[in-house]
């Protein structure tokens, strides 16, 4: 009995000891896996967005070139149309007659030419026979003279007749080109996005008719920043933002050296990279550009995984000395999957990109280093990335 005793109390007092440990290693602190990721300092090839629009290199107004009432309109709003196709007739029953009367008088001004030259001849062989009778007893010096007139005077009608005949030739045509113009043709393909008069209307010259519009043939108009505007050359390449399912390739045809001094910009025409066919674009339809910026940066970026909104406030976790530190940041655009640094944060910070939404400030935290990459490093055990919290 003596000897149990003591074994029973040594006994008591280990199970006592390790009790009481296993309470204090429960009540320890636990560091939480987490994913960190370095703050970088890289090249900043910043793209700024622009809002341009569709342009057509091709539209405006079909005038009349003649005045006169309209006949028919062949055509009607919203109809696509081909180049030479016929838009409109104006009235021709007097533009036929006007021809007509210009054939007529070419006919009388050649009829003309033909006598003067028929004139010309008999004279010429009438002094042909006085100069034959010279050495003659009949010979007449004064009638010599007068005939020498007479051939002169039909060698100035036949130039006389010829100068009217050219005249009227002059005549015909533009009395043909006249008639002609009654026909209002397209002078490019396109669609007839307005009608400005009616049939029965009388039209005077340089009057619009129709204004047509190609839409095979857009471009895009924008105006950029003057600041931007030195990273724009020709053949510079950019994407452009139709809708939100929609985005198209279009290169810099010409930069206008026109600065508007109010706002700043200067108008940037870009040529789309291929046939927008298909999509449903119009002319003075908006279209978002990404320009990119005249020169490359170097700038503070976080990896967006990192950024928290508490309270009201862009947060990041930080890592100090093993434990999860909350601090304010302000931030710029965005690039790729990083954000632009504007304060709050040096390059070589540790930040915390996975698992930050669960962190409170001054946890204990453990991860494994991250690469110089920037690239974020995951611990062993870490949780597959939630999406950051706004």
């Amino acid at each position: 009995m003596s000897v149990a005793r003591p074994t029973v109390f040594a006994l008591s007092t280990i199970a006592a000891a390790l009790i009481s440990l296993t309470a204090v290693q429960a009540q320890a602190p636990q560091a939480v896996p987490v994913v960190v990721d370095r703050v970088i300092t890289e090249a900043s090839h910043q793209n700024v967005p622009v809002i341009g629009r569709f342009i057509a290199r091709q539209a405006g107004s079909v005038a009349a070139r003649i005045s006169g009432p309209v006949a028919e309109f062949k055509v009607d709003v919203g109809d696509r149309v081909a180049k030479g196709e016929v838009l409109a007739v104006l009235v021709k029953d007097s533009l036929k007659w006007e021809q007509e009367l210009k054939a007529a008088e070419l006919n009388r001004y050649q009829a003309a030419l033909e006598t003067a030259r028929e004139t010309l001849k008999l004279r010429q062989q009438e002094l042909s026979r006085l100069e034959g009778l010279r050495k003659s007893a009949a010979f007449s010096q004064a009638r010599l003279d007068d005939k020498l007139q007479e051939v002169a005077v039909a060698r100035a009608e036949i130039a006389v007749a010829g100068a009217q005949m050219a005249s009227a030739k002059a005549n015909l045509r533009l009395a043909e080109i006249a008639l002609s113009y009654a026909d209002v043709v397209a002078p490019y393909g396109g669609v007839v996005s307005r009608r400005h008069t009616e049939t029965g209307a009388f039209v005077n010259l340089g009057d619009p008719l129709i204004t047509l519009i190609n839409d095979t043939d857009l471009e895009i108009e924008a105006d950029v920043p003057s600041r931007n505007v030195g990273g724009l050359v020709p053949g510079v390449g950019v994407s452009a933002t139709v809708s939100a399912a929609t985005t198209i390739r279009a290169s810099v045809r010409a930069v206008v050296p026109d600065e508007n001094p109010q706002t700043r910009t200067r108008t940037v025409r870009f040529r789309l990279d291929a046939p927008a066919d298909g999509i449903g674009i119009a002319a003075n339809q908006s279209v978002t550009l990404s320009i990119p910026a005249a020169r490359a940066a170097s700038v503070v970026t976080v990896h967006k995984d990192a950024i928290l909104n508490r309270l009201g406030k862009t947060v990041v976790f930080l890592h100090e000395g093993g434990k999860a530190l909350v601090r304010p940041v302000r931030l710029g655009m965005a690039m790729g999957s990083r954000l632009i640094v504007e304060g709050g944060l040096a390059a070589g910070d540790l930040v915390v990109v996975r698992g930050n939404e669960r962190l409170r400030p001054g946890q204990d935290i453990s991860f494994t280093p991250p690469p110089n990459s920037g690239e974020a490093a995951p611990a062993a055990d870490a949780a597959p990335a939630p999406k950051p919290k706004t």
